[in-house]
């Protein structure tokens, strides 16, 4: 997740990815996610497993920014909200370029 291109970036792991992006999107849980604004899928991955999925959640926590981002931008260069394709509605504001 991330608050707008190069912004601040989030990254967690759940077992139901639409019920997290509508948590996201309408700010459910005050914390980090919330006080920064962290809104916007712009990248996620499956995993067989949730213990698969947690070992490679602290993998990518560690990883330097430059590396999230090359991340994000292999699959998302222009950093588009995700959660659109699945209905979700756009955000009045774009994602700022770099």
């Amino acid at each position: 997740m991330a608050s707008w291109r190069n912004g601040t970036l989030y990254i967690g792991v759940t077992s139901n990815l639409m019920a997290r992006i509508v948590q996201h999107r309408e700010g459910t849980f005050d914390g980090f996610s919330k006080r920064y604004g962290v809104n916007r899928l712009v990248r996620f991955a499956m995993a067989d497993t949730m213990e698969a999925a947690i070992t490679r959640e602290k993998q990518m926590k560690v990883w330097k920014r430059s590396w999230k981002i090359e991340l994000i931008e292999t699959d998302n260069p222009t950093w588009r909200d995700l959660a659109e394709d699945w209905g979700f509605e756009p955000f009045p504001t774009p994602i700022p370029s770099s």
